[in-house]
């Protein structure tokens, strides 16, 4: 969903790095997995196409903080 971001923090060497994969526009979502020691952050399309990947070595990564698109407090009162 548009606004999905996920925060990965890296271990580079002397100092951190953090970066960001956002679902740039409507309909996109971001999904990580990980694989073989490889920490992969993807911004996918509806029909599952990958936009842009960004890979880490999985022993680098201090943390990944997956935050959702923020709602609106009108959404949430129609949930109720």
């Amino acid at each position: 969903m548009k606004g999905d971001r996920v925060e990965i923090v890296v271990d580079a060497g002397d100092t951190t790095r953090t970066y960001e994969v956002v679902a740039t526009r409507a309909g996109r979502r971001v999904e990580t997995a990980v694989r073989r020691g490889v920490v992969e952050v993807s911004e996918v399309t509806r029909s599952g196409s990958v936009v842009r990947t960004a890979r880490f070595m999985a022993t680098r990564v201090l943390a990944l903080v997956e935050q959702p698109m923020p709602t609106s407090d009108a959404e949430d009162e129609e949930r109720a």
